[in-house]
């Protein structure tokens, strides 16, 4: 079989996985279609020990109640929950997964979400239909289409996302500045070491959290792995904590630090579209 015909089969197949995940998420049968989400409150939490494992997130225990049985479920974080939970207080709003009908088999997220539709695989399966076709077309009519198919497209839909990653920019600019300030401290300092299976390397990731108590008497406490120097000396120091008040999960310790990365970011989005963009005309020059 020439490359060809293998790649027309690529995507006929990968083509046929997506119309049939569409066809599922319509018919609202995949398999988070079938869980339940739900908006669970942290009600407990409790502080790491000084010298343990970030693995697993802050130690929390979270209550909800299951839409199906009406019972009122508390469950903790051990083990496989979803996402790790890095900033937790009492009364804190999450957001709960489970498998219909087991609601103590939990998966949590940091922030409660709209139901999701199923539709991560199948546009996955869009995306490697689209690889497909433009190595298919580099292969048939010259590589120039290669460039041609990778960057335009790319650089449409980024040039398409730009205003919003403005706005998003925007939004959080002026929450920088709306940010409140207290004064707090490193509460404790977490240590991991992992050693590489196959050349025996050792790494170690240091993990300080902060304990602050907000304006609104909101006592967080939240990884804090950014802004901080020297994190593995770190214990029990003072610290100036920055956070925002409708959401004590958003904090940071240097606030000009994070406008510059903010502004950083839009540049590196205009810097892509330009390259992308820059692609696809040489492209049509070498046709």
């Amino acid at each position: 079989m020439g490359w060809g015909r293998f790649l027309a089969l690529w995507c006929a197949v990968w083509g046929a996985v997506a119309v049939a995940g569409f066809v599922r998420s319509l018919a609202g049968v995949t398999k988070v279609q079938r869980g339940g989400r739900l908006t669970g409150r942290i009600v407990r939490v409790r502080v790491p020990r000084h010298g343990g494992s970030r693995m697993g997130g802050i130690w929390v225990v979270v209550s909800y109640r299951d839409p199906a049985s009406g019972q009122k479920i508390t469950v903790t974080n051990d083990g496989e929950r979803g996402e790790m939970i890095t900033s937790a207080w009492e009364g804190r709003e999450i957001g709960v997964s489970h498998p219909r009908g087991r609601p103590h088999a939990s998966q949590f997220s940091n922030a409660p979400e709209e139901p999701s539709r199923g539709l991560g695989r199948p546009s996955f399966a869009v995306f490697l239909v689209y690889v497909g076709l433009v190595v298919l077309a580099a292969l048939e009519w010259g590589w120039p289409w290669a460039l041609i198919g990778f960057g335009g497209p790319w650089a449409v839909f980024a040039a398409v996302h730009l205003p919003g990653a403005v706005r998003v920019k925007n939004r959080r600019i002026e929450r920088l500045a709306a940010m409140e300030t207290v004064p707090e401290r490193v509460v404790t300092v977490l240590k991991d070491v992992s050693v590489d299976q196959d050349d025996g390397h050792t790494s170690i990731t240091i993990t300080p959290v902060v304990s602050f108590t907000t304006r609104e008497d909101t006592t967080v406490t939240a990884h804090c792995t950014s802004n901080l120097p020297d994190p593995a000396g770190a214990y029990g120091r003072d610290v100036t904590v920055h956070y925002t008040p409708a959401d004590p999960a958003e904090f940071t310790l240097d606030r000009a630090v994070e406008h510059r990365s903010t502004e950083r970011e839009v540049t590196f989005d205009v810097l892509v579209i330009v390259v992308l963009a820059a692609t696809a005309v040489a492209g049509v020059v070498f046709l």
